[in-house]
């Protein structure tokens, strides 16, 4: 069996009025993510990731910001789509780790909700999704809160 492992990112401007979605968990935050979807950087870098390991594109070239029907739509919904791609072309996916950047809100009481929806998208235990919260330390735009990103 071939072990493959990719690599995604992904960032999104903080903006007032939208909610924040991070692993498929709405956070009581008074900003949320500026996007076409949902906007959750997490699932997006998850995606991306996947997609890379199967040499499939990437997010974009198969849930394209310029297609009407992906507005507002459920990232971890694309998840899926994407899950079922990766196992069309023979793939199935081992284990995924996420690193999720902001300086607020704190993230770490949605960890385990977010390891729940993503483990259960992936169709995988919760055990082989590892997501980690960390700062900026008050450098950059996530640092300074006005993004937050995610590298998987």
């Amino acid at each position: 069996m071939e072990t493959r492992i990719g690599q995604g990112y992904d960032i999104h401007r903080l903006k007032k009025g939208r909610r924040l979605i991070l692993g498929g968990v709405e956070i009581e935050h008074e900003f949320g993510l500026e996007g076409h979807s949902d906007a959750d950087v997490a699932t997006h870098a998850v995606i991306d990731a996947l997609l890379g390991a199967a040499a499939l594109g990437d997010i974009g070239s198969h849930f394209p910001d310029t297609d009407p029907s992906y507005k507002d739509a459920d990232s971890i919904s694309l998840l899926e789509s994407a899950v079922e791609m990766l196992n069309s072309a023979g793939w199935a996916v081992g284990n995924v780790d996420v690193t999720v950047l902001a300086e607020q809100p704190k993230l770490a009481p949605y960890i385990p909700a977010m390891r729940e929806n993503l483990a259960r998208a992936l169709r995988i235990n919760r055990d082989k999704v590892s997501i980690k919260a960390k700062t900026n330390e008050g450098l950059d735009s996530v640092g300074r809160a006005e993004a937050i990103a995610a590298y998987a």
